[in-house]
């Protein structure tokens, strides 16, 4: 008998062919589907195709891994892994700017995958004001359960839109006025640079930083002083030193 059960982890887990198709049908917002490796036929191949049609992505995965993911439900090869929370359009991001009156302050997670740390990004993101956050929907954590928790609560107030392309979606947003500012080594002083217009602050992943396209398509690359033996900050703690040196010149606050 197929069980569609959720772990312990949350209510995001749809498991077993039936429910995860169903799911598909009623467009519930999925944010990823696991396939145990090495089955794509019959109705999973039907599930994969309907899912690259709604732009979902597709991972193979082990059946230990699926075992984990659904509570060792009867997941019969599949379990999906619903977002909770709609991602928001990039129109959507900008109406948010455009409502407070202020201009554009985004922020850009570039194939960042611990769900803690997204989740602890759109935390800061809400608390420094920010009009939303960008994720590519590829190599990258979404809105589950893990990141909504980690979030506090952030995760219902904070738009996330989740683009096919992110070097394109930089030039898009550069077309639209925004200045793009990447955090990685060997750049400007954090806090040496002018936030005050537009802009779009592009978080790195956890073990390798911002990708090399998107530092190249950024306008500014800004850096944090590291004076220990540790070369880097957690990319969450990086995100809040920048966000808020966002909010201080905006705010006209003065540094004594």
């Amino acid at each position: 008998m197929e069980e569609n059960r959720t772990a312990a982890r949350g209510e995001d887990v749809i498991a077993g062919r039936n429910a995860v198709t169903e799911a598909l049908k009623a467009g519930r917002t999925i944010d990823s589907i696991y396939v145990a490796r090495g089955n794509r036929t019959g109705s999973i191949g039907g599930i994969i195709a309907k899912a690259k049609q709604s732009g979902i992505p597709v991972k193979d995965a082990d059946p230990k891994k699926l075992d984990y993911l659904c509570g060792h439900a009867n997941h019969q090869g599949v379990v999906a892994v619903a977002a909770v929370k709609e991602y928001a359009s990039l129109e959507d991001l900008f109406r948010v700017a455009e409502e407070r009156g202020e201009p554009p302050f985004f922020l850009i997670a570039d194939e960042l995958e611990d769900p803690h740390n997204l989740g602890a990004l759109l935390r800061t993101a809400e608390c420094a004001g920010a009009h939303g956050v960008i994720v590519p929907r590829r190599r990258a954590a979404g809105l589950t359960f893990a990141v909504g928790k980690a979030s506090a609560g952030a995760v219902e107030y904070v738009p996330v839109a989740r683009v096919s392309n992110l070097p394109s979606t930089l030039e898009e947003l550069k077309k639209r006025g925004v200045w793009i500012y990447a955090a990685d080594m060997d750049g400007q002083n954090w806090c040496g640079v002018d936030y005050r217009g537009p802009a779009a602050i592009v978080i790195g992943s956890e073990g390798f930083g911002v990708s090399r396209l998107i530092r190249e398509k950024s306008d500014f690359i800004i850096s944090l002083p590291m004076l220990g033996k540790i070369n880097s900050l957690n990319a969450s703690v990086a995100c809040g030193v920048i966000c808020y040196e966002v909010v201080r010149q905006r705010r006209g606050i003065q540094a004594k």
